[in-house]
């Protein structure tokens, strides 16, 4: 197996198009063990490790947050320059495994390889952010909400890789990231994510996404619709919970059957939406 160690995003991604069989590898927290387990057999890797654009976190001019690829899931949770929406993302990412997976996994590893229990899809969808890739020649954005289209399947195509991901300003805005899993460290058996904006006590804006609960994270339109207007209360999110029961399409597994995560549901809205709506009541 060859091992390459480009210091240029260009560098990297002409190496994946010269080999349709070279795998990157950023932290290597997944990768590793899946070829421990004979599960993938990259005839190439590309080390990320070198590439200096893809590791900063910076808070731009316009109050959007760039993360690099590289933003290592320690870096992320430490970051104090997200404002209220963005920082959904910071508390996913401190809740990621345990500490010597933060300090070796990164973001772009991460949602490259979308699992569909992991932390930051459905963090990254309710905040809004874009997907930023690469490829040999050309650069684009793609919409998290557009980027998990199924389980382990992204919208990168042959000879692409993450290079960073983008979140949109959100001052006026809170968030809270609520996660039930079976033990500390542990993937999600539900997760749930909010993104709140409240006019006295009603609500001006809210954007929700459930995780580990289908392919992909899940966000429909008329539940967030439904919250609009509202005061938040128990029996109206369990009313806007229904289509997003409905939207589910949750496996069985060690973690809890189909009909325990749809049960779970409305529970981590709840508690997402309720700590959400407390922190952006503190911004007044």
């Amino acid at each position: 197996m060859r091992f390459h160690q480009p210091e240029t995003v260009d560098e990297a991604v002409k190496l994946l198009a010269d080999d349709e069989d070279a795998r990157c590898i950023a932290g290597g927290a997944t990768l590793v063990a899946m070829m421990n387990a004979q599960l993938v057999e990259p005839s190439a890797l590309i080390s990320l490790r070198g590439i200096s654009e893809l590791k900063p976190i910076e808070r731009l001019d316009d109050g959007s947050v760039r993360i690099g690829a590289m933003a290592r899931h320690r870096a992320i949770a430490a970051f104090d320059g997200f404002d209220g929406g963005q920082a959904l993302v910071r508390e996913a990412a401190g809740i990621i495994g345990h500490p010597a997976i933060r300090n070796m996994g990164t973001i772009g590893g991460s949602i490259s390889h979308a699992d569909a229990a992991a932390d930051y899809p459905a963090a990254l969808v309710a905040a809004d952010a874009a997907i930023e890739i690469a490829s040999a020649g050309a650069r684009r954005e793609v919409a998290a909400a557009d980027f998990f289209l199924d389980f382990l399947e992204t919208a990168l195509e042959e000879g692409e890789m993450v290079i960073g991901v983008r979140l949109p300003a959100a001052a006026d805005a809170a968030s809270a990231y609520e996660k039930f899993a079976r033990v500390e460290g542990d993937f999600a058996t539900v997760s749930a994510a909010a993104v709140v904006s409240m006019d006295g006590d009603r609500c001006r804006d809210i954007r929700l996404a459930i995780g580990a609960c289908a392919a992909f994270p899940v966000r429909v339109a008329e539940a967030e619709d439904a919250l609009k207007g509202t005061a938040l209360s128990d029996d109206e999110i369990n009313t806007a919970a229904e289509p997003i029961v409905a939207a589910c399409d949750p496996v069985s597994d060690f973690r809890g059957s189909a009909e325990y995560r749809l049960t779970l549901v409305p529970v981590m809205m709840r508690r997402a939406i309720a700590t959400a709506k407390q922190r952006a009541e503190a911004l007044r």
